[in-house]
């Protein structure tokens, strides 16, 4: 009987599986610091502390894992031991975890492939949506192989525990009621001090992002992420008091000819344009999937993957610095609605009570337009359908049956078989739902409704797939292929909306929602923010260049100051051609809430932490200075003030 195997008899399965999984962990921890060989810290004080931190929170993470079992082995008396229930149980049981834990592992690959990151709230919502998911891994990856593969490890796994005797011990060995106890209780022990005292952002230890994320475990970050997707700013971020919050942002936002309705918690006002409003004009808005600047060559991507989109920032008004407000659609969609600061947490795109908010929608009712939301998957998707439905659109969407909450008092529309041409994990090709919204824009045009149509594209996302034929790189190669297809998407778009009779009467306006990718080694990849936008179709003397430094929440205040419309407002976003407007940006992650103003970068972080830096655009780095206390506190009051609006119901 192997030696090891003895010495822990009873337990000596649960021992052999514990140093497999420690092994394991240590083996993932050192493959993504070889692939991040460029970007991680080399020094030897980084690399024992990132090694030394990944196993403690690895040695929580099997406690975990393993406390049912050292239970079930702890309470099964001696006489049951060994009997035909006792092996079964354990054989089928230990190969079932192997086999998650392994396939958990392929997981952590491919997901650091894609976000640069362990486990975060993103893998939680993956664990919801399992449609789009499953079929996005089996549009990107090999199934059959990447199944076969985890079977086959796991089965050698197995092996080698029954090689060392762990299952023969384990089922033959009887264990005292002192070992027992000590056992069990000096488990429970540590599974209540990791529960209770430690934290996920403890690992957070180094200056350098992904020397931080390989100290943590994927498993933990996962449940860390599963207990803390919404996180109350007064709670876990620095406040100032109330009063002076809101004093700080009316002050910001009073620029814009703003007349405030009420003095209290607010920031409801009337803003008012001298000029005659322009007559009504049809919005086509377009918010594009993973769209980001360093795509364009406008701003120096050699590969010319967006010919079309390059050729319209010379022929629409132009935005050169605009950054995104997070890092996924629904950040997005958040910002370019409700025009607000990325609240700490998910979005409120998925939190409950975001219905009959005051978004742009209320803006374009007032004036009797049809509000529309095309999607061209699912929109049950990251809560969109009831986020838009509840807040005034009427939803077209590639449904598979899911339903409307009865409190939502809208309609939705089935995209039908015959309107696809060409479908993948995440919805219809992109020439696909642009053909749905011409044809719905047919319809408003004959009925004579002016229109907002809000188009969420979806073929620039893994797995990359769009129809064959239409550009030279062929599909399922690389993302290059994806926003090159997207491009030539929206230049057919534009090329049938130039031959309809509504065409001179519409504006389009093209934004991203996000950037492919948001990951650096600094706490914030200030770069990794910077998008596109376009507002096309104005009369040609209004085209131009914005150079000014700007938001997501910024693009409708802008537009609807070139339309010299008069509206009620409850948005932060301000009219960026104002001669008074002051250059900012606000961007996050659920955990992190930044003001960048210029050069100038402000990053306030959970446990009421905060850090200040020079922002190097050349090289993309970033520089520790010295707190400066105003901009602290205005940085505070834009977080502040949004996160009691929404959480106090205010955005009505």
């Amino acid at each position: 009987m192997n030696k090891l195997s003895s010495k822990y008899g009873r337990y000596s399965l649960l021992f052999h599986f514990i140093i497999w999984f420690l092994t394991l962990s240590l083996l993932l921890r050192i493959a993504f610091f070889i692939w991040q060989y460029d970007e991680v810290s080399w020094s030897l004080i980084s690399i024992l502390r990132t090694f030394f931190t990944g196993l403690f929170f690895d040695f929580g993470t099997v406690t975990f894992i393993s406390l049912c079992s050292i239970f079930y082995y702890s309470l099964m008396p001696n006489k049951w031991i060994g009997s035909i229930l006792d092996k079964i149980l354990i054989y089928f049981f230990t190969s079932l975890t192997v086999f998650i834990l392994v396939f958990t592992f392929f997981a952590e690959l491919t997901f650091w492939d894609e976000f640069k990151t362990r486990f975060n709230f993103i893998a939680v919502d993956y664990l919801i949506y399992t449609h789009e998911v499953v079929a996005n891994i089996k549009q990107s990856y090999p199934l059959p192989l990447l199944i076969g593969g985890v079977l086959l490890l796991s089965a050698a796994f197995l092996f080698l525990f029954y090689q060392q005797k762990a299952f023969t011990t384990t089922f033959t060995s009887k264990s005292t009621l002192k070992t027992r106890l000590s056992v069990l209780s000096s488990s429970i022990i540590v599974a209540l001090f990791f529960g209770f005292f430690i934290r996920n952002n403890q690992a957070e230890w180094s200056t350098n992002r992904y020397n931080s994320e390989i100290s943590k475990s994927g498993i933990y970050s996962f449940f860390a992420a599963f207990r803390n997707n919404q996180m109350k700013y007064v709670d876990f971020y620095t406040s100032i008091h109330n009063d002076k919050a809101f004093g700080v942002i009316r002050k910001k936002l009073a620029a814009d000819n703003a007349v405030y309705f009420k003095s209290d918690y607010s920031i409801h006002r009337k803003i008012t344009d001298s000029t005659a409003s322009l007559k009504n004009k049809n919005v086509v808005f377009i918010l594009v999937e993973s769209l980001s600047g360093s795509f364009l060559k406008e701003f120096g991507n050699k590969e010319n993957i967006t010919p079309f989109l390059d050729s319209l920032a010379q022929k629409s008004i132009f935005f050169e610095d605009l950054y995104a407000t997070g890092t996924r659609t629904v950040r997005g969609m958040e910002a370019v609605t409700l025009c607000i600061p990325p609240t700490p947490g998910q979005s409120i795109v998925k939190r409950p009570n975001n219905q009959n908010l005051y978004t742009v929608s209320n803006v374009f009712k007032t004036r009797k337009y049809d509000c529309n939301f095309f999607y061209g998957g699912d929109g049950y998707f990251d809560n969109m359908n009831a986020y838009f439905g509840g807040n005034g659109f009427t939803i077209y969407d590639r449904g598979r049956g899911s339903v409307l909450s009865d409190e939502i008092k809208t309609v939705r529309h089935n995209i039908n078989d015959n309107e696809v041409t060409f479908e993948n994990a995440w919805g219809i090709c992109d020439q696909d739902i642009f053909n749905k919204m011409l044809k719905v824009v047919d319809l408003q045009y004959k009925a004579g409704k002016p229109f907002f149509n809000f188009v969420m594209t979806t073929s620039n996302h893994r797995p990359f797939t769009y129809p064959s034929g239409k550009i030279d790189i062929p599909s399922g190669t690389s993302r290059e292929g994806a926003v090159k297809y997207t491009d030539f998407a929206l230049k057919e778009l534009f090329k049938k909306a130039k031959t309809k009779p509504w065409f001179k009467n519409t504006v389009f306006v093209i934004i991203a929602d996000h950037c492919a990718s948001s990951a650096g080694k600094d706490e914030i990849d200030v770069a990794n923010y910077h998008i596109p936008a376009f507002i096309v179709n104005l009369p040609e003397n209004q085209n131009q260049k914005i150079t000014k430094q700007c938001s997501q929440i910024d693009l409708w205040p802008t537009l609807f100051s070139l339309f010299h419309w008069n509206y009620e407002s409850d948005f932060f976003g301000k009219n960026v051609l104002d001669a008074n407007f002051e250059q900012r940006a606000l961007m996050g992650t659920y955990r992190k809430l930044v003001l960048m103003k210029k050069e100038k970068v402000m990053i306030l972080s959970d446990q009421k932490k905060q850090a200040f830096y020079s922002w190097n655009k050349k090289d993309n780095s970033l520089k520790a200075l010295t707190i400066d206390q105003l901009f602290l506190e205005e940085t505070i009051s834009w977080y502040q003030t949004a996160d009691f609006l929404f959480t106090n119901k205010l955005l009505k």
